[in-house]
């Protein structure tokens, strides 16, 4: 079994994502983290909160960061014109009120009480900005010798980014979070552009999988403003950036990596790139000295993940 903490900002890829880890077969949600980057804060947690309800589990949700793990960076947007104003596509959603209430308003403590308390067996799933971790592990440090590995939907190694050239979203909206957990020592895992590009479910797919619960029934319509959005991208169809990183935690075989020490740009016209120095390919002395050596999938069996990803949301 994997005992997972799912740090998100929902959002509908992330919708998606939490489906599969409440209903794959070996993994064990300890607990949902909220983030703020697909809405704010106040909204990420009440969609964490619904999801919880109309999907069936019963994960304890933590409220998370609101702002930026350094104080004087801007939050900047949010991107409604993808996720919808709600996040959740824009579909109706209930009053928080009418929700079981939150268990923790204080994510990092929650992310750092569970580490501890299951030292060497708790895998992070983080599919936002990497803020949460960030304070996590400048709050306890030691944490990191205790998490038994990080996986990340993030960064863009050697493909274009999605919010700048240079930059992916989730680590351009945080980046100084994003090169303290790449550069922390623990195992992580990152996910990107470089993969989640060929991960696509199309409508019909999504369209074909509703009828089997209620749960899909509302995946499926909560994803259809996110899927015109993609249309002009690819033809009727979403990418599945945040699930094809849950992907990866249970069946890594289905993907191909490539190590190296790990940094983020931080300021000027690159912020939020995400460059990798090869394991093994000598520099000068500098930067990159004594940092841990991070994994960066960066090759997929798109047809295999899409597979297992329709079977774990039908079971």
């Amino acid at each position: 079994m994997h005992k997972v903490i799912f740090d998100t900002d929902p959002g509908v890829d992330d919708a998606m994502a939490l489906l599969f880890l409440a209903r794959h077969p070996q993994v064990d949600l300890l607990g949902v983290t909220t983030v703020f980057g697909n809405a704010a804060i106040s909204m990420t947690t009440r969609n964490a909160l619904f999801l919880r309800e109309a999907f069936g589990f019963d994960a304890p949700v933590a409220q998370g960061a609101g702002v930026c793990f350094d104080p004087a960076r801007e939050t900047g947007g949010f991107p409604d014109f993808i996720h919808g104003a709600n996040g959740l596509g824009d579909i109706a959603l209930p009053d928080p009120a009418h929700l079981r209430p939150l268990d923790h308003l204080d994510a990092v403590g929650f992310i750092i009480d569970t580490v501890r308390a299951n030292p060497g067996q708790v895998s992070i799933v983080a599919v936002g900005r990497m803020t949460n971790l960030a304070l996590a592990l400048a709050r306890d440090p030691g944490i990191a010798a205790l998490v038994k590995d990080v996986t990340i939907m993030g960064g863009a190694f050697f493909v274009p980014g999605n919010i700048s050239p240079a930059a992916e979203a989730n680590i351009h909206g945080d980046p100084e979070a994003a090169d303290l957990v790449l550069t922390a020592p623990w195992k992580v895992h990152v996910v990107g552009l470089d993969v989640t590009g060929q991960t696509q479910m199309t409508r019909a797919e999504l369209r074909a999988l509703a009828p089997k619960s209620p749960a899909l029934t509302l995946l499926d319509a909560l994803s259809q403003r996110y899927i015109d959005f993609y249309d002009r991208l690819i033809p009727d169809a979403m990418l599945v950036h945040d699930t094809c990183a849950c992907v990866h935690l249970v069946r890594p075989d289905l993907f191909t990596r490539t190590e190296g020490a790990m940094r983020v740009v931080c300021q000027g016209i690159a912020t939020g790139q995400t460059i990798l120095k090869p394991q093994g390919r000598p520099f000068p002395p500098g930067e990159w000295d004594d940092l841990p050596v991070q994994s960066a999938v960066t090759g997929v069996q798109a047809d295999q993940v899409m597979a297992l990803v329709a079977e774990v949301l039908s079971s």
